[in-house]
């Protein structure tokens, strides 16, 4: 069922509600210069890339522990202790944070599809031009909606997805003061969602990009979202068809190789190291997006608990070194973390020592899609099409051992179940792939959603404290709370605890 909340504009989605209704009706919701030619459409598109990163998500899994000698702040307590955080809107890494600026960006790209069909078309390159723009628009739009309903929404399931309660699937800008909004469901959103991406893929034309197409929505990035949207779907062909799509049969270009001599040599700088995990001539990275964050700051927030990052990166069926598991900084006093970001800062002036953190986040890979595909070989029963993807992987991260080959025989003993009928082939690949995918992406972001895909059990321990709390397989806290400024003002009903 759908609930309705009236709001002040698409203001009360962002958590603004300052402007007097006047002022509102007078000015353009984001006080940009009028939309009426192609190129101010397209320049206005760079907003419409959310700047909050998601990988803020890690300190609530399986992956990251109470760290000690950081800067702990009340909003990482609440994460870490699955409760609902009331930092507010501004606090970078946040929840609330991230709802603002996606919505905020998503209103962006509305303004653009809102004026596409208005501008002067001069030439069939204009026309052109305009499907490229609307499709980068709708691109963005359903990315924003997607990672917000998988945050602040159940994942989707199939028995349940009509019925859950989804997120306000915003497509037009607010021309009045007051508007209607519903909280639709996930399957609802998800349906919006999938019209704009297919959509942008048909019209999509990197032809017009002005610079780097890795910081727009490219074929391959959109194609990578395919690939997502149809895994937590779980609509395995279509993941299978994207996935495919991009990788063809030679996805080894899209792997990066941590045992190359360019990366092995960049291992010593831990500036030059995260510059070339993030650079957008890695043939990897797909879609490269500016995040104002702390994530990267080795005094902030939480870390890998140290023994087990290094049992995590010891555990392979080889023996061999995984090249994943260093270089890595010192976290405190208990902790390690992946060097991956390079830490950015944007002066607010030149002659400011104030200014905003960020990093250049990798916001989709080829070894995403990768494991994508071979999450769906396995559900399809296509074995050794997962183990050869698996074994492309296994070239790209190991070393230290003659022979690294990947079998069936030798993930059964490394699982100890030579003699376990009951636990399948199947089973054990995907048992293998889900940890060779927690390896490949701590500390970027993609964990909280494999941990609400499979319905895991996480467990936080409190430094010397002995304490230790449980989030259960299906806590209605791996659900982030709609922001209380969306709930006062706006009238969205909160989610369950």
């Amino acid at each position: 069922m759908e609930k309705t909340m009236k709001r002040y504009g698409w203001m009360v989605l962002l958590g603004l509600v300052t402007l007097g209704c006047n002022d509102f009706l007078d000015e353009n919701p984001d006080n940009r210069v009028e939309l009426n030619d192609l190129d101010k459409a397209a320049q206005l598109l760079t907003n419409a890339y959310s700047v909050a990163s998601p990988a803020f998500t890690d300190w609530m899994t399986d992956d990251f522990t109470y760290t000690i000698g950081t800067v702990i702040r009340p909003a990482h307590e609440q994460m870490y202790a699955w409760e609902d955080v009331t930092a507010g809107q501004d606090e970078q890494d946040t929840p609330d944070f991230y709802w603002y600026e996606t919505y905020k960006a998503i209103a962006h790209a509305n303004e653009v599809l809102a004026v596409l069909d208005d501008l002067p078309m001069e030439s069939e390159e204009d026309e052109a031009k305009r499907d490229a723009v609307e499709a980068e628009a709708l691109l963005t739009r359903a990315y924003g909606h997607f990672m917000l309903v998988n945050l602040f929404g159940q994942h989707y399931n199939g028995s349940s997805a009509s019925s859950d309660e989804g997120i306000p699937y915003v497509k037009t800008p607010e021309t009045t003061f007051l508007a209607e909004y519903s909280r639709v469901s996930v399957s609802r959103v998800y349906k919006e969602v999938e019209d704009d991406l297919l959509e942008g893929l048909e019209k999509l034309d990197e032809s017009f990009f002005n610079n780097s197409g890795k910081y727009h929505f490219n074929r391959n990035a959109a194609l990578a979202f395919a690939s997502r949207y149809y895994l937590y779907k779980g609509d395995m062909i279509r993941c299978l068809q994207y996935s495919n799509e991009l990788l063809g049969s030679s996805p080894e270009a899209y792997v990066r190789d941590f045992t190359s001599d360019e990366y092995s040599a960049s291992k010593s700088s831990i500036t030059g190291y995260p510059q070339l995990y993030s650079s957008p001539d890695e043939s990897a990275n797909l879609l490269l997006m500016r995040k104002i964050s702390l994530m990267q700051r080795n005094d902030y927030a939480f870390g890998i608990e140290s023994n087990f990052y290094g049992s995590l990166y010891a555990s392979n069926p080889f023996g061999a070194t995984d090249e994943r598991e260093n270089p890595a900084f010192v976290k405190g006093q208990n902790a390690l973390f992946p060097v991956r970001y390079e830490s950015l800062f944007e002066r607010s002036s030149l002659n400011s020592n104030t200014g905003t953190p960020y990093h250049i986040g990798v916001m989709f890979k080829g070894e995403e899609v990768l494991f994508n595909r071979i999450e769906a070989n396995i559900y399809n029963g296509k074995l050794d099409a997962a183990l050869a993807d698996l074994q492309i992987l296994t070239d790209r991260r190991y070393t230290g051992v003659a022979d690294v080959t990947l079998t069936l025989d030798l993930l059964r003993q490394f699982y100890g179940a030579e003699n376990e009928p009951s636990f399948t082939d199947q089973d054990i690949l995907l048992n293998y792939m889900l940890l060779e995918r927690r390896k490949e992406f701590v500390g970027l972001g993609m964990r909280w959603f494999d941990i609400k895909r499979y319905s895991m059990t996480v467990q936080h321990a409190y430094g010397d404290s002995g304490q230790v709390a449980t989030l259960s397989a299906d806590d209605d806290r791996k659900v982030l709370q709609i922001p209380q400024s969306a709930q006062d003002v706006g009238g969205l009903e909160d989610n369950p605890r």
